[in-house]
């Protein structure tokens, strides 16, 4: 700046100082000026930087991903979630419902989520649990098998083959891989929660295989490991009953089975196991015998008890009287528990004194509760002779005293057989009339021919026999024997008159009076030509006989034809030689009447054979055929 003429120092110093602080207030201004540009272009350049880097935090959520979110908002419809979005997402509410209807979630609680749609076509981002839910649980699903652990499932249903299970995802359980053993009833399982380890899935195909038996084998195993450490002879065990047959129980005494045989189930009686136990029962039982190489355990709980045999004789004395329980019924007696492990044989002739017990279960019946006396004990072979009847004293014993022989009783007739009647006298105790001794004459085919069940009859007592418990009876011994007279009344040389009854090949039976009857024999019945003349006689003929012989032990009489014949020729011969018959005039009578003045004893039985052997006859004369016709006529039967 050039200086102005005139002017003094002080004036150029004051101008100077002016224009510094004029080009001071400009750079300021400027400086300011510069600084708001410089800040409204950081201000710019920020806000860009912002919405470059949530446009790029948009850009990294994809559809089908898995990210955590917050309920902001619950309404009648849909949950309004926040996932860090440019705009909430929305959830319809059924996927937060129970299975009663009821809302398990509330506004602030984080859920997991699958952002389905960024934007459908109403502009709203739609979000979905259940699919997060199935994404979790095919990693879990992934990550157990990866570790070999379990995974818990409830049983939804039955299917084909085996079982629908829920383990957040439906999954198949085949039947084979339920349980170690079989299981029949599949539908029972229904509901129930198990412990299952996965055999494979396919995430692809939405397949998941679990088993329950793996996990059980592999318990089982472990069991087995301790049981085989504490298995020996004598050991006393706990146990599930596993299964049933006819001869025993399989006992699953841990990872390892036994054998409990029916015969070491019980001391006593054991129809069949099923009766004592049933599958799933525990129970505690004593090794009998173990064979380590095999793996076989022999089981018993019997001997978990003393053996009650010990104790039998003191117990059960000979004579003593038992209460016990009927547990089998044969036909030879029945089985009586006297004490669990000891049983008595009540024999069927050991049950009544005078019943004929046809089969014990006339008597008792099986579970019947009864009293017995003890007739024998053999601790050796464990048998125990019991019986009834001696409960009461033998009526056998009194019945002697009460009817002795030859007494007169009266009582109805029970039963009618072959060979006789039974009569209820007392007591229960019949007698026996044999149809020998129904009648004394009558001959009686059968019983019934004269009586009927139920008459009431009158006999006398004839014998009793108490070893052999019979009581022998007799009606016919209440009137007197007639064959007691017939020796007397029927004499030999006796001409008898009687009615043809029976003609058989040996002779003729011919009824002297009711119920005597005698027998002509074939050979005393006069022959004609050399033939027996059987022919000529018929049923309910009357003829005259000789008396020949009586037998009263036999009860038999014999009578001849012949021998009447006999008697009457001798009988004309003597009146003719004391002048009271006819003159002879034939020269075979002539003959005749020389053999017999020679014989008088001569038999006339062989005058035909006499005649034939010699081969002489006379020829026929008048006083010959006078004699024959005469003889014809004395022997001929009355009609």
């Amino acid at each position: 700046m050039s200086e102005q003429p005139g002017e003094t120092v002080e004036e150029k110093k004051d101008g100077r100082e002016k224009t510094i602080e004029l080009e001071t207030e400009m750079s300021t201004e400027k400086s300011l000026a510069n600084l708001d540009n410089d800040s409204k272009e950081k201000e710019d350049s920020a806000e860009i930087n912002i919405e470059e880097m949530y446009e790029q935090s948009l850009m990294q959520i994809q559809e089908g991903e898995l990210i955590t979110g917050e309920i902001i908002k619950i309404d009648e419809e849909y949950v309004l979630v926040d996932i860090g979005y440019k705009s909430e997402g929305i959830i319809p509410i059924r996927e937060f419902m129970d299975t009663d209807g009821k809302v398990t979630a509330k506004a602030g609680d984080k859920v997991d989520v699958v952002l389905e749609k960024k934007e459908n076509d109403d502009g709203v981002v739609t979000l979905s649990m259940e699919r997060a839910k199935k994404i979790k649980v095919w990693d879990q699903i992934r990550d157990i098998q990866n570790s070999d652990g379990t995974i818990q499932g409830k049983v939804i249903h039955r299917v084909k083959g085996g079982l629908s299970i829920d383990v957040g995802l439906p999954a198949f359980l085949p039947g084979s891989q339920i349980d170690l053993q079989p299981i029949r009833d599949l539908d029972s399982l229904v509901g129930k929660v198990m412990e299952l380890k996965i055999l494979k899935y396919n995430k692809r195909r939405n397949n998941i295989i679990v088993s329950r038996r793996a996990l059980l084998e592999e318990e089982r195993l472990k069991r087995k490991a301790v049981t085989l450490s504490l298995l020996k002879e004598g050991s006393v065990l706990k146990g599930k009953v596993k299964n049933i047959t006819d001869y025993g129980l399989f006992v699953d005494l841990g990872g390892i089975d036994g054998l409990l045989h029916i015969t070491d189930m019980s001391w006593g009686r054991v129809a069949h196991p099923s009766t004592m136990y049933q599958r799933g029962d525990e129970i505690t039982v004593k090794v009998i015998s173990f064979d380590r190489e095999r793996e076989r355990v022999s089981l018993g709980i019997k001997q978990l008890k003393p053996d009650p045999w010990a104790e039998a004789p003191k117990k059960f004395a000979v004579g003593e009287k038992v209460t016990g329980r009927v547990v089998n019924i044969t036909d030879y007696g029945a089985f009586i528990e006297i004490e669990e492990g000891v049983e008595g044989l009540i024999h069927i002739s050991e049950m009544s004194w005078t019943k004929k017990v046809k089969h014990p279960s006339q008597i008792v019946s099986i579970g019947d509760t009864i009293e017995a006396v003890v007739l024998n004990l053999d601790t050796e072979n464990k048998r125990v002779s019991l019986g009834i009847k001696q409960i009461k004293p033998n009526p056998w014993n009194l019945i002697e005293e009460k009817y002795p022989v030859g007494t007169i009783i009266e009582g109805r007739i029970k039963n009618i057989t072959d060979f006789g009647l039974f009569i209820g006298i007392d007591e229960e105790i019949d007698g026996l009339v044999h149809i020998s001794d129904i009648s004394w004459t009558k001959k009686i085919k059968h019983p019934s021919e004269l009586y009927k069940k139920g008459d009431e009859v009158q006999a006398k007592v004839l014998s009793i026999d108490k070893d052999s418990e019979r009581f022998s009876l007799g009606i016919k011994q209440l009137t007197k024997d007639p064959w007691e007279e017939i020796p007397e009344k029927y004499k030999p040389g006796t001409k008898v008159t009687g009615k043809v009854t029976n003609i058989t090949d040996f002779g003729i039976f011919v009824e002297l009076e009711e119920g005597i009857e005698g027998l002509i024999h074939a050979s005393e019945i006069s022959k004609a030509k050399g033939k027996t003349s059987l022919g000529k006689f018929q049923i309910d003929d009357v003829i005259q006989t000789l008396v020949v012989n009586v037998s009263q032990e036999d009860k038999k009489i014999a009578l001849s034809i012949k021998k009447l014949q006999e008697k009457e020729y001798k009988e004309r011969y003597n009146n003719y030689k004391d002048g009271t018959g006819k003159g002879i005039t034939s020269n075979f009578g002539m003959l005749i009447k020389d053999k017999i003045e020679a014989n008088p004893d001569l038999n006339f039985q062989k005058e035909e054979d006499i005649s034939e052997g010699q081969n002489t006859q006379t020829p026929n004369s008048a006083d010959t055929q006078g004699e024959e016709k005469a003889s014809t006529e004395d022997n001929e039967p009355t009609k």
